[in-house]
């Protein structure tokens, strides 16, 4: 058996991605640096202070990190639209569906349980 018969069309979808392809040398090293690039400002910000509120720097890390998890995505593990047939994005967009609905299923029951279990938590106490 021919690898063409086992993966038919898996060389062609990399053949038409062309000189800026993600499986090459530079595909690699673009993915290394902006990861480089990705991973040092968010140290920045913390280490310097740079935004005032720590919920702002909270939110720019959790943007930064999405990036880079793309980054990853596409020049590491040279997931596209086109990569098998477009069966590996249809996952990753499941999985992310899925992961997205448990996360907020469970902090719509712990908010509802706080809220529900501990009236008074600490407010009504009188000081010691």
């Amino acid at each position: 058996m021919s690898k063409d018969h086992i993966m038919p069309g898996h060389d062609a979808a990399h053949a038409e991605e062309g000189g800026h392809a993600p499986s090459t040398f530079r595909g690699y090293m673009t993915g290394f640096v902006l990861s480089v690039i990705l991973t040092a400002i968010p140290f920045w910000l913390v280490m310097d202070g740079v935004l005032a509120s720590s919920g702002a720097t909270a939110l720019t890390i959790l943007v930064i990190g999405a990036v880079q998890m793309v980054v990853h995505m596409v020049y590491f593990l040279h997931m596209n639209s086109r990569s098998e047939g477009g069966w590996t994005l249809l996952a990753l967009i499941f999985t992310v569906i899925i992961v997205a609905i448990a996360l907020a299923g469970s902090l719509w029951v712990m908010y509802h349980l706080n809220v529900n279990m501990m009236p008074g938590h600490l407010h009504d106490m009188p000081s010691m």
